[in-house]
C-alpha cells in the first residue's frame, strides 16, 4: 500500500493519464489522412483505425513488464545492500524463543530440523490456476478486452469525448447482472433501483447528443451507410456510436468477471496481469488485423478502409499528429495502470467514484474549451443521474427511502475491484 504522503500524487497522475487516454485517442479521430487540399471539408478523409488504436492500447498494457523489471531490478540491489541480503538477520528474543531455552530437547529439534535457519524465498511466479501454463487463462479477459476496446474507439468517432465517457457508465449495468448470475452475488433492491437510474442517464445522454449534434465537417463511413440526409445521418451517427460505447460496456463486465475469477483462485500481482493481457492482447490483435486485411482490407469495398492494414499505417506514419498522439497514448495508457493499480488498494471506493468522476467532468471540460462539442443541458441532467445512481449502486450514498435500504451488510460484488485498463 502507498504511503499517505504518495498517495495525492498517485491520485493526480492516475487522473492526468486517464484524461489523456480519452482526448488523446479524439485527438487522433479529428486529424485528416487524405483528400486533406480538398477545399470541400465534407471530402476531407479522418483518421478511423479503431483496431490500430486498439492495438496502441495493448502496447501500452505490455510496457507494464518495464516496470515489473525496474520493481524487481530495484528490490535485488535493496537486498544486496541490506544486512540481511548476506543472510544474517538480528536474532530477537521472543516469549516463544524463552520456552525453547526452557525445553532441554529444543537444541535436538533444531539439529534435526529440515529447515534452514535463513528466511525462506517465495516461490517465483504466480500460483494457483494461473500457475504454468494456466497464465494462457489471460487471454480470455483480454479477447473480451479486444472487442470491447475496439467496439469503444468505433464509438468514439461518432460521438463527443464526453459522451463517449459518461455512456461507459453503462458498465456498473453489466457488471452487477454478470456477478448476479455469473459470480452469485447478490442484488438488493436499491441496487436493482440503481441500475435502472444508470440506463436511464445513459438514454439522457445519448438522446443529448441525438437532439443536439455537434456540427462535424464529414460523417463516418459507418453512419454514411445509414442515412442520405446530413440532419438524419448527424442523429443516427450519434445514436450508433452510443450503443456500440455501450454494448462495448458488456464485453467490458465479463473481463472484469474473469478477472475476478482467476485473481481470487491466485496470487499473481494486479500490474502483471495488466502485462500478460497486454502480451497476449497484442498478439491476437496483431493476427486478427492481419487476417482482416488480407480477408476484406485488399478488396475492392475494404481498400483504404479500417481494416486495410497497410493504409491505417501509413496514415499514422505520415501524419506527425497522430504518430506523436500514439506514442503519448501508449506511455499514458501504461502509467495509467500503474498509478490506477497503486491508488486502488490505498483509497475508499467513494475516493475511486470520485476520481473517475473527476476524469469525466475534466474530459467535458477540454473538450468545450477545445470546440470539439457544444454545451447541453440535458446532457448534464443525464450526467447528474448516472453519478447519483453510480453512487448509490456503490453504496457511497444512502438510499432516499427507508425501505430501500438493505438490512445487513452489502456483499461486494468485486471484492478483487476491477483492473480498469484504459
Amino acid at each position: 500500500m502507498a504511503s499517505k504522503t504518495v498517495i495525492p500524487f498517485l491520485v493526480g497522475m492516475m487522473l492526468l493519464t486517464g484524461v489523456c487516454n480519452t482526448l488523446l485517442t479524439k485527438l487522433q479521430d479529428n486529424q485528416c489522412v487524405r483528400d486533406c487540399d480538398n477545399p470541400d471539408p465534407k471530402k476531407h478523409v479522418l483518421f478511423e483505425q479503431p483496431v490500430l488504436q486498439t492495438a496502441q492500447m495493448f502496447v501500452g498494457e505490455a510496457g507494464c513488464w518495464l516496470v515489473v523489471g525496474l520493481m524487481a531490478a530495484y528490490s535485488r540491489i535493496a537486498k544486496r545492500r541490506s544486512p540481511s541480503g548476506d543472510g544474517y538477520e538480528p536474532i530477537q528474543s521472543t516469549d516463544a524463543q524463552a520456552d525453547a531455552d526452557a525445553d532441554p530437547n529444543a537444541d535436538a529439534a533444531s539439529i534435526n530440523s529440515e529447515s534452514t535457519l535463513l528466511p525462506k524465498r517465495s516461490s517465483a511466479g504466480p500460483g494457483g490456476v494461473l500457475s504454468g501454463f494456466g497464465i494462457l487463462l489471460l487471454a480470455l479477459p483480454a479477447i473480451c478486452d479486444i472487442l470491447g476496446t475496439t467496439l469503444m474507439n468505433a464509438g468514439l468517432l461518432m460521438v463527443a469525448a464526453s459522451i463517449y465517457q459518461m455512456t461507459r457508465g453503462a458498465l456498473v449495468l453489466f457488471v452487477g447482472l454478470f456477478s448476479l448470475v455469473f459470480l452469485g452475488r447478490k442484488l438488493h433492491l436499491f441496487q436493482w433501483l440503481s441500475l435502472f437510474g444508470v440506463v436511464m442517464g445513459v438514454a439522457l445522454v445519448g438522446l443529448a447528443g441525438a437532439i443536439q449534434p455537434d456540427t462535424k465537417a464529414n460523417a463516418t463511413s459507418l453512419s454514411a451507410l445509414v442515412a442520405e440526409d446530413p440532419a438524419a445521418a448527424e442523429a443516427v451517427r450519434v445514436v450508433l456510436g452510443v450503443l456500440l460505447i455501450a454494448g462495448a460496456q458488456i464485453f467490458t463486465a465479463t473481463q472484469f468477471v474473469l478477472e475476478e475469477s482467476l485473481l481470487e483462485r491466485s496470487s499473481i500481482e494486479p500490474i502483471e496481469v495488466v502485462g500478460w493481457e497486454g502480451l497476449f492482447g497484442l498478439a491476437v490483435t496483431l493476427i486478427g488485423m492481419l487476417v482482416l486485411h488480407f480477408a476484406i482490407g485488399r478488396t475492392d469495398a475494404g481498400r483504404l478502409g479500417p481494416f486495410d492494414l497497410v493504409e491505417g499505417f501509413r496514415q499514422m506514419v505520415e501524419n506527425k499528429v497522430v504518430l506523436i498522439s500514439s506514442f503519448l497514448i501508449m506511455i499514458s495508457i501504461g502509467g495509467f495502470n500503474f498509478f490506477g493499480l497503486s491508488v486502488t488498494r490505498s483509497v475508499s471506493a467513494t475516493s475511486r467514484s470520485t476520481i473517475d468522476t473527476c476524469r469525466t467532468l475534466f474530459i467535458w471540460i477540454v473538450s468545450l474549451g477545445l470546440g470539439w462539442e457544444t454545451f447541453k443541458w440535458l446532457q448534464v441532467a443525464g450526467f447528474a443521474l448516472l453519478v447519483y445512481f453510480t453512487f448509490l449502486f456503490n453504496g457511497i450514498v444512502q438510499p432516499p427511502f427507508e425501505f430501500l435500504r438493505p438490512r445487513r451488510e452489502v456483499e461486494d460484488l468485486l471484492p478483487e475491484q476491477p483492473i480498469e485498463h484504459n
